[in-house]
């Protein structure tokens, strides 16, 4: 599966965004995804994920009550929401898929667990 994420940008504290992950050559069905951030100078951290069945997320302390992540199978897209951004929410942000099984219907965390991933999108914010 390819992954295309999109949706980044400038925006001021306390504003919204949301990024798409699009997925091609697979059906995004098939996978759980999760979203990641890197900042400058900084390791890659988990933001937040969704199970394959689109059941349950998870999301890092950080963004917890702030982030929603939905997903649209037949668009083939994942979401993820953004509200009440602040200046630390600022980095690159990937989206990363996991094959697995429905009977396994988990949020992964951890960057090893991902063998798909977007090419990242610069979210900025700052006034």
């Amino acid at each position: 599966v390819q992954l295309q994420a999109s949706g980044g940008g400038l925006v001021q504290p306390g504003g919204s965004l949301r990024l798409s992950c699009k997925a091609s050559g697979r059906t995004i069905s098939q996978y759980a995804v999760a979203w990641f951030r890197q900042a400058s100078g900084k390791e890659r951290e988990f933001v937040g994920g969704i199970t394959r069945s689109g059941g349950s997320t998870d999301f890092a302390d950080s963004m917890k009550g702030r982030g929603t992540i939905i997903r649209d199978n037949g668009k083939n897209t994942a979401y993820l929401q953004m509200n009440s951004l602040r200046p630390e929410d600022t980095a690159v942000y990937y989206c990363a898929a996991k094959r697995t099984i429905l009977t396994i219907d988990h949020v992964y965390t951890d960057t090893d667990e991902y063998a798909y991933w977007g090419q990242g999108t610069q979210v900025t914010v700052s006034s």
